[in-house]
């Protein structure tokens, strides 16, 4: 699957202010949000359409809406919290799946300590949120398990992505494109992002 790089100028803008050090916390959390609706306006671009009959206030029609059952928009916690919260503004009626991940600091590798997702995951498809693809770890661990339970049609949206990552989520699931705001240069050795933006949930919460 292709890497799909939102270029758009409002995402590129909205992410320079959320790379700005100075940048408060309350202002980060309200970018994260509306950089997830922007995002999600791109990944939602072909979504299977159908007609159904509704009336105006003038006259009757066949009106077109979105086909099939309710998307499942499936937050990586903690920082996947932000990008959820600007989805839902989109997407509303989406049922939400929550998939509970820590680093091992050592390691790197993502250690899963809780998992709740809707039924018939078969039959819905799958936005996974995850402000950071770094290693690439958190993103694989979590679609492994959505697939244990069924997904089939799955896709991953992060803001900042890098190769490293990417290669590890394409050769683990090539079936699950991805969609992101920036590809950066390079992890350095604590497995961060750089430039990067910080640690996202850090930010978002007010935490270190």
């Amino acid at each position: 699957m292709d890497v799909n790089l939102i270029s758009h100028p409002l995402v590129q803008h909205k992410l320079t202010m959320m790379r700005r050090k100075e940048t408060s916390t309350g202002e980060f959390r309200q970018l994260v949000r509306e950089v997830a609706l922007l995002l999600g306006y791109e990944v939602t671009r072909d979504l299977a359409m159908t007609t159904a009959s509704i009336t105006t206030p003038m006259e009757a029609m066949q009106a077109p809406i979105i086909k099939g059952k309710k998307l499942v928009l499936a937050s990586i916690l903690r920082a996947g919290e932000g990008l959820l919260a600007g989805m839902l503004d989109l997407l509303p009626s989406a049922r939400v799946c929550h998939i509970g991940l820590y680093r091992n600091h050592e390691t790197l590798e993502a250690v899963e300590y809780y998992f709740k997702a809707p039924e018939d995951l078969s039959e819905r498809s799958v936005i996974v949120v995850d402000p950071m693809l770094a290693t690439g770890n958190s993103a694989t661990t979590a679609i492994n398990q959505l697939k244990r339970y069924g997904a089939k049609n799955i896709r991953f949206v992060c803001i900042l992505a890098v190769e490293a990552g990417i290669k590890m989520l394409q050769k683990s699931h090539p079936d699950v494109e991805i969609f992101t705001a920036s590809i950066d240069r390079e992890l350095n050795q604590s497995g961060y992002i750089l430039p990067g933006l910080g640690d996202a949930g850090d930010r978002m919460f007010g935490t270190k």
